[in-house]
């Protein structure tokens, strides 16, 4: 029961209920999962297994743009301002008004936070595709700073490099892969009957459950049904590195990568090319006690 009900998520951008920090900064950002690969590195020296290969994930983060800047007050939007300067893209998500007078210096002071609309530059990777994901993004920060780091940065690009840094704690949000219809045994971890069983191996022994009368099945009992496309947050994944470009040809089933990308360590969840939230680390107490040395990425 961790995870209740088992549905299909609403949409493939991860909803963010909980963000952290405390600089004037965006606290994420939105990037296209890459794929996997694997690095030789060292970490402690001393050890027996000095250098060794080490699983990372890439994600590819073109640079996103503000699309407005929201205004809340007790957790309602008071007032929201457009960028000046907004993507002809935007167009094929969304219809995008012809004229707009609202200006950041006409907002009065009668908000509790300002929080980001940002939009992804997909056209800027070799995905092939290119109608931008929209998503809400908090800023840390005094509401003061907040007002300051926007009236600076309204009409700019923000790169990942502006959000995070190497070797730190970020949690990860995404949709997990789609699996269709699976039985219980993949589904909810039921084990196996015994080989001399009726009626097959892999089901559950009794469909009630001990729920009787009630004319209905009851919902704690394991039954067969579609299986992934779930959201998910995995906490604490580490930043091993930063880079610019990847000078290899291509990725298989994704592309070249054009853009900024970061090295996480470990898998994540989603297939390639799918957008991922990286936020913040919200259950982090420090950085990662060993920084590993990276040698070499082999894809």
């Amino acid at each position: 029961m961790q995870f209740w009900p088992r549905k299909r998520a609403k949409k493939l951008l991860t909803r963010v209920r909980t963000w952290t920090g405390k600089q004037a900064k965006p606290l994420g950002f939105v990037g296209y999962k890459v794929g996997m690969a694997h690095m030789m590195g060292a970490e402690q020296k001393g050890k027996l297994t000095l250098q060794h290969s080490i699983p990372v994930t890439l994600i590819e983060c073109p640079p996103i743009k503000i699309f407005s800047v929201r205004f809340y007050q007790k957790n309602s939007i008071q007032t929201e301002i457009l960028s000046p300067k907004l993507d002809q893209d935007l167009k094929k998500r969304l219809p995008l008004p012809k004229e707009y007078s609202k200006k950041l210096d006409d907002v009065k002071d009668v908000y509790d936070q300002i929080r980001i609309l940002t939009y992804t530059q997909p056209k800027l990777t070799s995905m092939g595709k290119k109608v931008p994901d929209i998503f809400e993004v908090a800023l840390g920060g005094s509401k003061e700073e907040q007002l300051t780091w926007v009236k600076e940065n309204l009409e700019k690009e923000i790169n990942v490099k502006d959000v995070f840094e190497e070797n730190i704690f970020v949690d990860i949000h995404a949709v997990t892969k789609g699996k269709g219809y699976q039985g219980v045994v993949k589904r909810f971890g039921v084990n196996l009957k015994s080989h001399r069983s009726e009626k097959g191996q892999r089901g559950v022994g009794a469909r009630s459950g001990g729920w009787k009368a009630q004319a209905h099945m009851m919902y704690r009992v394991a039954q067969p049904g579609k299986m992934g496309f779930h959201q998910r947050t995995e906490y604490n994944k580490q930043i091993l590195k930063m880079e610019d470009t990847l000078p290899e040809e291509g990725i298989r089933h994704y592309g070249k990568i054009k853009n900024n990308f970061i090295i996480i360590k470990g898998s994540i969840a989603g297939s390639k090319k799918r957008p991922i939230t990286i936020t913040n680390a919200i259950r982090a107490k420090r950085k990662p006690s060993t920084k590993i040395e990276l040698k070499k990425l082999i894809l």
